[in-house]
């Protein structure tokens, strides 16, 4: 049987293995994705689940009676950041005292929350007494580590192949994980040390699974197997945070630790199912049928050279000059500043501003990003259907999707901060929304870098990743600093500002944005291979092939 048949620019191609002829649903790329997409969720939930834990660890009412004394004597004694069950026995008979004395005050904005007052909620105090500047800086430790990996993971996986660089990463995520428990109760500063392991071990996650689908991925399936793979990252999100309110009640060791031991075991099997079963090209995989093989590898023609590469020589003028490589590094940047507000700091807003209990919170936070899983597969698919059927150019429809996923989120963001703890239902569905529609950027800049450089798309995300994880770190400082009290005024600044940042990441993208591959990103060897595809055309009488008057460049060549 013979299908319709496509080249590497989705044209149509006699001489190319035909797309029907080639199984996916029981093929090796598909599986690729399907182990991609475990490693992502695993990925994600070690990079969360401190958002969860943290609510359950810390004692938020002496927190706030400590802050409250701090800002009328000045900074406290180092003293006072003891835990209740593990520090000194005056210093916890203190902080009891100010509980008991200060509990029973009314609250002076004189609003009724419907999540609050329920008895249960209030009494959820951790062991630990942390500022709110010590539980931003634990929040964005993770990203002093994520940010030092990108540009060396790209670089080892371009190089050495991103099977092992992505498997032994995760592992040290996964180890320090389990050790988080421990290291928290010897003291914060240790929880820091182990929360940066855990973004040494990953931050090589995206840019090794762009250098592996450069390999792997045929162009017009790309969006929907990175769409795929790249969906972990929302399963994540939407099992880590209800299975952590549970096992904050639940779960043993205190609640909350049993999150870090059960999330790290997890990691740690993964990573051997992936050594086990991964290979880092068509080419090198043991169980591939030839038919997908020869398929992949004859669509990747003129893109990928798929010999050794290890003295490659990198652009690096080129890359700096490149207004398409730009766009994404900002669409990058301000789609992760809008991301990262919710992604590190949704449990406390929730038990903030809208009052839930702590076991609401873990449901009703996960509910935006079932969504967010959804639009990613569905504006993967509505891409590549798009370039395949001729409606859009791969690059109109990567603004289109960058359009859709940052600036519909941006206006419900301003109608989000309006909304207070008496309309918990509106305030869901905003948020919802707003996190769901951001999904269609995974069809936006983050695919883009293997549209404009094949080749070097492991380190291309990796620089434009390790910008743009900046704002991992700036971001729960700032939200600790702007919302000291509490308050959702505090909050509101906190949305207005991150949808100006959106808006800014449209214009920009819209602008410089591109998919067609750079002339930087096409070497000698690919050059000469496409004037020899062009050449047997012609000779063969393609009538696809244009031809042109010599040049006097083609005149000094001959």
């Amino acid at each position: 049987m013979t299908g319709k048949r496509y080249d590497v620019n989705g044209d149509h191609d006699e001489d190319s293995v035909g797309v029907t002829d080639v199984p996916f649903w029981c093929s090796c790329r598909l599986g690729l994705a399907a182990i991609g997409c475990m490693g992502f969720f695993i990925l994600y939930a070690l990079r969360i689940n401190i958002s969860v834990a943290l609510v359950c660890m810390v004692n938020h009412t002496a927190t706030e009676i400590l802050n409250k004394q701090s800002s009328v004597n000045g900074n406290l004694s180092d003293t006072v950041w003891y835990n209740t069950s593990y520090g000194e026995n005056n210093t916890s008979f203190i902080v009891k005292g100010m509980i008991n004395e200060t509990t029973t005050q009314p609250d002076p904005t004189g609003v009724v929350c419907p999540g609050a007052g329920d008895g249960e909620s209030d009494g959820v105090n951790g062991e630990f007494i942390w500022s709110k500047d010590i539980q931003g800086h634990i929040l964005g430790s993770f990203f002093y580590g994520y940010l030092a990996t990108q540009i060396p993971g790209g670089w080892l996986a371009e190089r050495f192949g991103g099977k092992w660089v992505f498997g032994i990463s995760m592992l040290i995520a996964s180890i320090a994980t389990i050790f988080c428990p421990i290291a928290a109760r010897v003291h914060w500063g240790f929880l820091i040390f182990m929360r940066i392991l855990v973004g040494l071990g990953s931050g090589v996650a995206f840019p090794v699974m762009h250098t592996i689908w450069a390999n792997w991925a045929p162009p017009m399936e790309r969006s929907k197997l990175t769409g795929l793979t790249y969906a972990g990252t929302q399963l994540g999100n939407i099992l880590t945070l209800p299975l952590g309110g549970f096992l904050c009640q639940y779960g043993f060791d205190g609640g909350w630790a049993s999150i870090f031991y059960i999330l790290g075991l997890l990691g740690v099997i993964w990573c051997i199912l992936w050594l086990i079963l991964v290979s880092n090209s068509p080419a090198d995989h043991p169980r591939i049928s030839a038919i997908e093989r020869d398929f992949i590898l004859q669509s990747l023609k003129g893109q990928m050279d798929h010999k050794d590469k290890k003295h490659t020589h990198i652009p690096w003028k080129a890359f700096l000059t490149s207004m398409p490589l730009w766009a994404i590094v900002v669409g990058n940047v301000t789609s992760d500043w809008g991301l990262y507000t919710f992604l590190t700091n949704m449990p406390t807003y929730f038990k903030e501003v809208l009052k839930f209990d702590i076991k609401s919170n873990g449901l009703i936070s996960a509910i935006p990003y079932i969504g967010f899983w959804l639009v990613i597969n569905l504006a993967g698919l509505g891409a590549d259907l798009f370039r395949k059927k001729g409606w859009l150019s791969t690059t109109n429809a990567r603004k289109l999707m960058e359009t859709i996923g940052q600036l519909i989120p941006a206006i419900l963001l301003v109608g989000l901060s309006f909304v207070d703890c008496t309309q918990p239902a509106l305030a869901v569905t905003l948020l919802t929304l707003g996190v769901a529609i951001s999904g269609a950027v995974y069809s936006g800049y983050t695919i883009n870098h293997v549209d404009i450089a094949p080749k070097y798309a492991g380190m291309l995300f990796g620089i434009t990743n390790t910008i743009a994880s900046v704002t991992g770190f700036i971001v729960p400082v700032l939200i600790g600093s702007i919302t000291s009290n509490s308050t959702r005024e505090e909050w509101q600044v906190v949305f207005f500002i991150a949808a100006a940042v959106y808006l800014f990441g449209v214009i920009f993208y819209g602008i410089f944005a591109s998919g067609d591959v750079q002339p930087w990103a096409v070497g000698e060897e690919e050059e000469e291979e496409e004037e020899g595809q062009e050449m047997e055309k012609l000779n063969k009488g393609d009538p696809d092939v244009v031809t042109s008057p010599p040049t006097e460049k083609d005149d000094l060549k001959v």
